[in-house]
């Protein structure tokens, strides 16, 4: 019996080594991060990379601004006014972050941890008539940020509260109170969650949308100047090829008084 409860105390020992083990080479690994936004050339975009065992899994480069609204009081001091905080990443953040073979997590604080950003990436496989294909999405993300925090939130009444949804293209973080959404606007997005070959070096882009109208948009005119050009310049190689041709003949007088002097 005493040899029976050692074993188990044995197994249940080696089981605990096991997950804090497990939890310590978490915690390693998300450590090997880099925040590389003075990198960029635009100042309102920022550069984040998480290294798991000295390579690069997972990259990000986008600009993010959060439009969060709070209550402050009215100048009776009895009502309530709704104010509304722009709130930008700034440079120098904090950056966290893991990377698995299905899910990757990045996550972004900034003003004395006043502010975090996380956000979840998620891969999946589908079948298609090409097989199989896997595609990742951006799955979850969470906004928290203190409303104490005085340089956005001057004078607010209620204390900070966290944000939460699931997001897919538009991003509109809301809250337990239907009245108040935080609005999470990204701009120069370029992510790359899952399976990067080389470090520091995305892969072949999948453009938005959005991007591939606007660039549409732009090449548009310019193919249909081309064009308009190139028929301009056939239409004088044609003018000039008839004028030449019509200049060699030769030319019959409309007066038929002069048919007597030809010849």
């Amino acid at each position: 019996m005493d040899l029976r409860r050692r074993a188990l105390l044995g197994v249940n020992g080696l089981r605990v080594l096991l997950m804090l083990f497990h939890t310590v080479a978490r915690i390693m690994a998300e450590q090997e991060v880099e925040n590389l936004s003075g990198l960029s050339t635009n100042p309102e975009k920022d550069i984040f990379v998480v290294r798991e065992n000295g390579t690069t899994c997972l990259m990000a480069e986008f600009a993010a601004k959060f439009i969060v609204p709070y209550d402050v009081w009215a100048s009776n001091y009895v009502d309530l006014i709704t104010e509304q905080a722009d709130i930008s990443l700034t440079r120098g953040a904090e950056v966290k972050g893991h990377c698995g073979h299905d899910e990757s997590e990045l996550q972004v604080f900034w003003v004395d941890r006043a502010y975090a950003l996380k956000m979840l990436f998620v891969k999946e496989s589908h079948n298609t008539s090409k097989g199989p294909e896997a595609t990742w999405k951006l799955s979850k993300v969470q906004f928290v940020y203190d409303s104490s925090e005085k340089t956005h939130f001057k004078d607010a009444v209620s204390a900070g509260k966290s944000y939460e949804c699931q997001a897919q293209q538009t991003i509109s973080l809301a809250s337990s109170d239907p009245q108040k959404t935080v609005t999470m606007i990204l701009s120069a997005v370029h992510i790359q969650p899952f399976d990067i070959v080389s470090d520091f070096v995305f892969s072949e882009e999948h453009k938005c949308p959005v991007d591939e109208r606007e660039q549409l948009e732009e090449t548009l005119p310019l193919i249909l100047g081309l064009i308009l050009g190139l028929v301009i310049v056939v239409t004088l190689v044609i003018y000039h090829i008839h004028h030449k041709m019509t200049a060699n003949q030769v030319q019959i007088p409309r007066d038929r008084s002069q048919y007597k002097h030809m010849g």
